[in-house]
């Protein structure tokens, strides 16, 4: 009873399972997948890596999805709120798939001290280009209210802003392709490609990288500051995961990732639609210098519809939009004219610092940073600095660009 005589109601019992309305349009999702390996992707020669590409972007996507894994997100919440969890989860990111890439380069390359580098890693030059590369990438991230890697599994939740920033990162692209010679030639041509490993072993490497993310993760935690509790309870299946739980497991998937098939990234295909798409129109020029030797997620002018990567980000968005669904996070809104500008814009920038920078924050950040490369490094603290400025003014400016994204 309540202090006024009247009964209270007791409280609804928690739900073991999710109903129809949820699982049905989820398992619609899955199931167009399967029909699309069934009747294309099985047939063609690679079969095998485009289907172990297929499966890995199903997990990434859940993973982003469920753990809210997005780079502007977790570093917004922690300059806004003091909430350092979702940052802790990209540590923790970090440091899993840091030590898997060391355990499986012990294998590839037993001894890391020569000239060589270890096969398919994302250890990219290092010069001023790359700097401005990530500041570029962090602007743009900060306008668009999301990172490349959140722009595709938002597209599985219906955000009908995200085609636009994708929109904009292929004409930054395209201005990268066409900016690219000049700054191979007078920067990138002689960079560096330094490699921890070959200047401090693989023990050293490891502990240099662990004792750096540490230090991060106790800073980290000394300025946090723990939310308020969410009000209302909800059904297992809609709760969000705690992100170093998606950080952990985004860390093991890299590491299975780069033993299979590539280091991940999402930014490769969406580069070789740009580049084939302005090689059609004769807009780039005759040869782009050093372009497809260099490491990263390379772009190609594509002859074939399917690729590992792309078949990778078709999975992503799918496993996130099946995990939308079945959470009833799908929740598609009709954009501002403000947004689709700030998105279109947002994109460019990105997609400009992701061509030249070879990646953006999954390919060169997360990829890099496990494979122990110099150039992860750099690129997360100049994309870091351009995320605080266009976080900035975004603040400065309220109405005309601030709309608070998921």
């Amino acid at each position: 009873m309540a202090s006024d005589g009247s009964a209270v109601s007791a409280p609804a019992p928690a739900r073991l399972l999710p109903g129809w309305r949820q699982v049905l349009p989820g398992a619609a999702v899955l199931l167009a997948v399967a029909a699309l390996w069934q009747g294309q992707l099985q047939t063609l020669p690679d079969a095998r890596a485009l289907g172990l590409s297929l499966l890995l972007g199903l997990l990434f996507g859940a993973l982003l999805q469920r753990s809210r894994f997005c780079f502007y997100c977790v570093s917004r919440d922690f300059l806004e709120q003091r909430d350092a969890r979702g940052l802790l989860g990209v540590l923790a990111a970090l440091a899993v798939g840091t030590l898997g890439y060391h355990a499986v380069f012990g294998a590839f390359l037993p001894d890391p001290q020569g000239t060589r580098l270890p096969p398919g890693a994302h250890i990219g030059p290092v010069s001023w280009v790359l700097v401005a590369g990530g500041a570029s990438f962090g602007l743009g991230m900060a306008l668009a209210g999301s990172c490349i890697s959140a722009l595709w599994y938002r597209l599985g939740e219906g955000a009908l802003a995200a085609p636009f920033a994708l929109g904009g990162a292929l004409l930054g692209f395209g201005l990268g392709f066409l900016s690219w010679n000049t700054l191979y030639l007078h920067a990138l041509q002689e960079a560096p490609t330094p490699w921890l490993p070959q200047q401090l072993g693989y023990a050293g490497s490891l502990a240099l990288q662990l004792g750096v993310l540490a230090v991060l993760a106790l800073a980290l935690a000394r300025w946090h500051r723990p939310p308020a509790p969410a009000a209302g309870e909800q059904a297992w299946w809609q709760r969000r995961w705690p992100t170093h739980v998606g950080g952990v497991l985004i860390g093991a998937l890299a590491t299975a990732a780069y033993l299979r098939v590539a280091p991940l990234g999402v930014t490769a295909d969406l580069g070789s639609w740009a580049r084939t798409g302005a090689d059609a129109a004769g807009l780039l020029p005759a040869r782009l210098e050093g372009l497809d030797v260099l490491r990263g997620c390379a772009t190609v002018v594509k002859a074939s519809l399917w690729s590992n990567n792309g078949v990778f980000v078709l999975g992503l968005v799918a496993g996130a939009g099946a995990c939308a669904l079945l959470a009833g996070d799908f929740r598609p809104r009709r954009p501002t004219a403000a947004e689709i500008g700030r998105h279109l814009l947002g994109g460019v920038l990105m997609g400009w610092g992701a061509m030249v920078a070879l990646g953006c924050t999954v390919g060169t950040l997360l990829s890099g940073i496990m494979a122990a490369a110099v150039s992860g490094w750099l690129f997360a603290a100049s994309c870091g600095a351009g995320l605080v400025l266009g976080w900035w003014l975004r603040r400065r400016l309220g109405g005309k660009l601030h709309a608070v994204s998921a």
